[in-house]
């Protein structure tokens, strides 16, 4: 059975399910939403506000399939980032089992994947290029 079909809605799944993940990041630190008491009183010019605004902005742009690539790319940095400067050095670098990065490590590759794959079905940036 052939299944090449469903790439692009599997592509889809993928970006919006990510894409809401990373954004819930972004509404903790700004809208308390859900509300984690460590970013109480986060400073937006601090290395989590700036990465909060990122999550926000690019979370909301891959839920919407808009700027795709773009914003997977930015999010995918950022979530490297955030692996070695909150993670790795809690533990050896190269075991984020051992340093609590599996998760960012995740993230930061599904998103590189995405700025590569683009943004499959259900997303503005191909009703964009119909026009």
């Amino acid at each position: 059975m052939k299944t090449d079909h469903l790439v692009p809605y599997a592509l889809a799944l993928l970006r919006i399910v990510s894409g809401y993940t990373l954004m819930l990041h972004g509404t903790a630190k700004y809208f308390h939403v859900p509300h984690i008491e460590m970013f109480d009183n986060l400073q937006a010019l601090s290395m989590p506000g700036i990465a909060g605004m990122i999550e926000l902005v690019a979370g909301i742009l891959l839920i919407l399939g808009l700027f795709t690539r773009s914003a997977a790319f930015i999010a995918s940095g950022m979530t490297a980032v955030a692996y070695f400067y909150a993670h790795a050095p809690q533990g050896n670098g190269l075991f984020p089992l051992m340093n609590g990065g599996e998760t960012v490590v995740l993230y930061s590759f599904i998103f590189l994947f995405i700025a590569a794959a683009g943004s499959g079905a259900f997303s503005i940036d191909n009703n964009r290029r119909k026009l």
